[in-house]
């Protein structure tokens, strides 16, 4: 079990990073509702930025996900072997890749860097399930 123990002191680091990084996201979104109704020159900034949000929301709710059922193998609460199945790896590569974000409106620095972060753990984690399911 002490060969583990860098694996889970990882693991678990990286999924409080993603929490950290939900919260954040959680407080940008809540601080942008209280602001009403753009301006009609700013409302398409607005509605862009709303899409990155969703986008960044998905990235990291399947990021937890998977966490979740590594939580689970280690806990000896699911076998590696359920750990492979499909609907258990990390998912939503068609919205939450690198990448695929909406061309258009720049983003608020705030909201930029959260979304550079949130695609960096997403592809982290991507690699890892790669690995750990290869």
């Amino acid at each position: 079990m002490s060969d583990q123990q860098p694996a889970v002191a990882f693991f678990d680091s990286t999924y409080e990073e993603a929490l950290g990084l939900a919260r954040e996201l959680r407080d940008h979104i809540a601080a942008e509702g209280g602001q009403g109704r753009p301006a009609p020159e700013a409302y398409h900034a607005r509605l862009h930025g709303s899409c990155e949000c969703l986008r960044m929301t998905a990235r990291l709710t399947q990021v937890i996900a998977w966490f979740l059922v590594q939580k689970a193998v280690h806990a000896g609460e699911l076998s590696r072997e359920d750990a492979r199945a499909s609907h258990r790896r990390l998912g939503g590569q068609e919205v939450c890749e690198p990448g695929r974000e909406l061309k258009g409106a720049e983003l608020p620095p705030t909201l930029a860097d959260l979304q550079r972060r949130t695609a960096d753990l997403y592809a982290r984690v991507a690699r890892l399930d790669a690995m750990m399911n290869a």
